[in-house]
């Protein structure tokens, strides 16, 4: 069991793999500067904390390795988190198994945009006089 400490005031207990997705959640909305609430359940009771770039957040995991990423639980966290309520933890729902994993890849090159064409010049008309 893992927690996430905030403030290093409070420690709110996660399993790892809940713990894992929203570290990547939190962490992205906060790359963004973006502030939000969180509301979690500690000791029996609800907790609500606001979260924004100038928190301490501590992310402390059981377990050595990181979990698999399930796509689709990350996208019910981000879209709880932007929601007027702020996040709340969701229960993961089963991925699709044609559904790729999420992998960490260099990032791929952007060509750059090519000039447009000219456009061609209109024919000449011959003089009639």
């Amino acid at each position: 069991m893992g927690s996430l400490v905030y403030d290093s005031r409070l420690s709110v207990p996660l399993d790892d793999r809940t713990l894992a997705h929203l570290q990547v959640v939190v962490l992205g909305k906060l790359r963004r500067r973006e502030s939000f609430a969180f509301t979690a359940t500690v000791d029996g009771r609800e907790v609500g904390l606001w979260l924004g770039p100038s928190v301490a957040l501590e992310f402390r995991y059981s377990e050595r390795g990181r979990p698999a990423m399930n796509r689709a639980w990350l996208v019910l966290l981000a879209d709880a988190a932007s929601s007027r309520d702020g996040l709340v933890i969701v229960a993961e729902p089963v991925e699709v198994p044609a559904a790729a994993p999420i992998r960490r890849t260099a990032p791929v090159p952007i060509p750059a945009p090519a000039t447009p064409a000219r456009a061609p010049r209109p024919r000449r008309l011959p003089d009639v006089a």
